[in-house]
């Protein structure tokens, strides 16, 4: 006789309930805020399935993150799309071909607000090794510390191959902050800018860049890149590519599948494998807060210092530089910038800064991506 014991709730427990929570909370954040709804909603409600007992779609022969053999559906589809390090630099790979790299290379400057944002990774990867309660080993810190570069790709690629066991804790954290960009980074650029500096009028008309230099720019990039850091290959090989498929004028169909299809399936498979590892026993555990609010100052660090950059670069150079560009450095991209560009508006209607934003915030990916190299290069 089928009975109660033989269902889910017989062993439904307080974790399981609070982990139905998070994943609808994540749902809610996407549907009613609008907050990175192509990613919260299938990761929230993946962790509402994967968090009811005995629906074994994260069953696996042994631990899973530790070689274990997938058995569930979703474990299956985690195990082959990001064990086998194959959805993030495909993820990069749409990611060039929907980025304009124009206004990096009209404005190279930018690149320094770029690497300026990296600085609040390195910080916040040497506070995970000084923090005495956890224990947080320097792989586990690079894969804390990468989370403030606002890269979800990057930070699954780097802590699936550093630190497998934190994967659930820097995915959601990256992806949540990212979501959160609207909130966070305007309280931060207040308190380092003055009115008048977010008033600094910028001409909105960058310089025309040619085609050729278009072209040019992802070999550059991905043959100076990869050759100073190697282990930066998968994500920046892929993202050069992306764009030479937009830029080259006759592989338009390969870019419009890249960007759109592609991508879509990419991301609902992303979502389904980040949300599937939030499990209760793998979630509920002291260090993933500390992982989490170390995520939230990397990120308000990464946003500081590029603004702070963008502060030092606005007295140096010969044209006005508006400091709040600097915070698109981090690779939350094109959300920093649209943060920029509507915090401009609000101190000078003459502002149009969304462009001049989207040069740091290009820089800031190829920037995440090459530290997350080297980070591999150093303990991989």
């Amino acid at each position: 006789m089928f009975g109660l014991f033989e269902t889910g709730f017989s062993q439904l427990t307080w974790a399981h309930v609070v982990m139905l929570l998070i994943g609808g909370a994540l749902v809610y954040a996407g549907i009613a805020r609008k907050w990175e709804p192509l990613l919260l909603v299938p990761i929230g409600f993946t962790i509402v399935l994967v968090n009811l007992p005995l629906s074994g779609l994260m069953e696996a022969e042994g631990d899973l993150l530790s070689g274990g053999t997938p058995l569930g559906l979703i474990a299956r589809i985690f195990h082959y799309g990001i064990q086998w390090e194959i959805i993030p630099p495909l993820i990069f790979l749409g990611l060039g071909a929907m980025t304009d790299f124009g206004p990096l290379i009209a404005n190279p400057k930018t690149l320094l607000l770029g690497a300026a944002a990296q600085v609040g990774v390195f910080l916040v990867f040497t506070a995970a090794l000084l923090l005495p309660w956890f224990d947080f080993g320097i792989k586990e810190a690079c894969s804390i510390g990468i989370i403030g570069g606002a890269d979800g790709p990057t930070t699954i690629y780097l802590t699936n191959k550093l630190a497998p066991e934190l994967l659930g804790a820097t995915a959601v954290s990256a992806y949540t902050y990212m979501a959160m960009v609207p909130l966070i980074q305007p309280p931060v650029i207040r308190l380092i800018t003055s009115k008048r500096e977010r008033a600094i009028y910028m001409k909105p008309q960058l310089r025309e860049v040619a085609k050729l230099e278009k072209l040019l720019f992802p070999f550059i990039v991905a043959i100076a890149v990869i050759l100073i850091v190697p282990k930066s290959a998968a994500l920046i090989g892929c993202f050069m590519f992306g764009n030479l498929l937009q830029v080259s004028g006759v592989t338009d169909r390969l870019s419009r599948t890249a960007s759109e299809a592609f991508m879509d399936i990419l991301t609902i498979f992303l979502g389904l494998s980040v949300g599937g590892i939030m499990t209760a026993e793998r979630f509920l555990v002291p260090r993933t807060l500390a992982i989490f609010a170390l995520g939230l100052v990397a990120f308000a660090a990464a946003t500081a210092f590029g603004v702070l950059a963008g502060k030092l670069l606005n007295r140096i150079s010969k044209e006005p530089i508006n400091p709040m560009i600097g915070a698109a450095g981090v690779s939350a991209v094109p959300m920093s910038a649209r943060v920029v560009q509507r915090m401009g508006q609000e101190a000078n209607p003459r502002n149009f800064l969304l462009m001049h934003a989207m040069g740091p915030n290009i820089a800031g990916v190829i920037g995440t991506a090459t530290v997350a190299g080297v980070f591999l290069g150093m303990v991989g």
